[in-house]
C-alpha cells in the first residue's frame, strides 16, 4: 500500500503519533487480541483502548470482529495491514484522468494450473479439490478463493482508451499468498506478474497462511489457508514495482498496449522457480481485504 504524505491521508498519519497505538500494533503483529487482553498489557483502561482501536480501524491497520464469549459478547481485534510506503514526493499530473474496474477473481479468462488446485465461492467449495477440470467449470465466475501447486492464471482488464489517449501508468491490487498442502506460514512461492506477456517482475512470498483466521473467510472453510497478503503493482514511465519498492526497469511503453485491445494480467507460479510455492487468491468475501482484484489505470 502506498501512502501519500498529505493532509487527505492525516487519519492514517495520526495512527503513529501516540505510544500507545504502537505498541498495540506490536502487540496485534503476535497474535489477535480482545479489548480487555490488550487493555491489560498496556496497564490502561478497556475504554482508552476502544479509543485507540477505534483510529486504527478508521485508518484500515485494524479490523475487529464480535464473537461470543463466556459472558455474552467479545471485540477480537486484528492486525490487517503488512506493510504501507510512505511517498513524500509525488508528481502532480493535473491533466492525467484515471479509469478503476473490479475483477472477481474467478473472472479469469485463462489457466493452467497443477494440484493442489481448487475453487471456492464464499459458500461452497465449487467442483472437486486438486482436480484442474474444474477450472473450467461455469460456476468459476462465482469464485472468490482459488489456489494452485503451480501454473498460472490470467485476466483480462477492460481497455477503455480511443483515440491519442495513452496509458501513463497501470496499479492492480489483490490478495495473494503462497499455497502449501493444508498451510504452511514458512513456504516460500516466487510469483512472476506478466503484462501483455511481459514480465514486470518476480516476488517471493514468505508463506501460505493459515494460523489466524481470516477476517472475512466464512466459517464454514476449514481446509488451511485463511488470507493473505495485500499487494500493489504498479508499472508506470520509470519502471514495474511492487509496495513501492523496484521489481524490474520494465516501464508502461514496453507493455505492447493499443487501443481497442484488453489488457493481459497474469500470475505464474513457475513449477521451475526456486521456491516452487504455489499461489492461493482472495477476493471478496474471504481473507483479510473485502475486496476482488482492484485495477486503476491513469491516462
Amino acid at each position: 500500500m502506498n501512502i501519500e504524505v498529505n493532509s487527505r491521508n492525516l487519519k492514517f498519519l495520526e495512527c503513529f503519533a501516540s505510544e500507545t497505538r504502537i505498541k498495540m500494533i506490536e502487540l496485534l503483529n503476535h497474535k489477535p487480541m480482545n479489548i480487555k487482553d490488550l487493555a491489560e498489557a498496556l496497564g490502561i483502561s478497556s475504554a482508552i483502548v476502544t479509543k485507540h482501536i477505534q483510529k486504527l480501524e478508521e485508518a484500515a491497520i485494524v479490523t475487529t470482529e464480535s464473537v461470543p464469549s463466556t459472558r455474552g459478547r467479545q471485540k477480537i481485534c486484528h492486525l490487517t495491514l503488512d506493510s504501507a510506503t510512505l511517498q513524500f514526493r509525488v508528481k502532480e499530473k493535473p491533466d492525467q484522468n484515471r479509469y478503476a474496474v473490479s475483477i472477481p477473481i474467478g473472472q479469469y479468462s485463462n489457466y493452467e494450473v497443477k494440484p493442489t488446485c481448487g475453487l471456492a465461492s464464499s459458500t461452497k467449495i465449487i467442483g472437486m479439490v486438486d482436480d484442474p477440470r474444474y477450472f473450467s467449470d461455469p460456476e468459476h465466475v462465482k469464485a472468490s478463493h482459488l489456489w494452485f501447486g503451480s501454473g498460472f492464471i490470467e485476466y483480462r482488464i477492460p481497455n477503455y482508451l480511443v483515440g491519442k489517449q495513452t496509458v501513463r501508468s497501470l496499479s492492480i491490487s489483490l490478495e495473494i499468498c503462497s499455497e502449501a498442502p493444508h498451510y504452511n506460514e514458512n513456504w516460500p512461492s516466487d510469483l512472476s506478474f506478466y503484462i501483455n506477456d511481459r514480465c514486470l517482475g518476480t516476488w517471493t512470498c514468505p508463506g501460505d497462511f493459515g494460523a489466524v483466521r481470516g477476517v472475512y473467510t466464512p466459517e464454514w472453510w476449514d481446509l488451511g489457508t485463511q488470507h493473505g497478503l495485500l499487494k500493489q503493482i504498479t508499472v508506470d514511465s520509470e519502471g514495474a514495482f511492487i509496495d513501492g519498492i523496484r521489481m524490474s526497469d520494465t516501464a508502461v511503453n514496453d507493455l505492447n498496449l493499443s487501443i481497442g485491445e484488453d489488457i493481459r494480467f497474469r500470475i505464474s507460479a513457475p513449477e521451475t522457480a526456486a521456491h516452487s510455492g504455489g499461489l492461493s487468491m482472495f477476493g471478496k468475501q474471504f481473507g483479510n481485504y473485502d475486496q476482488d482484484i482492484q485495477v486503476y489505470v491513469a491516462y
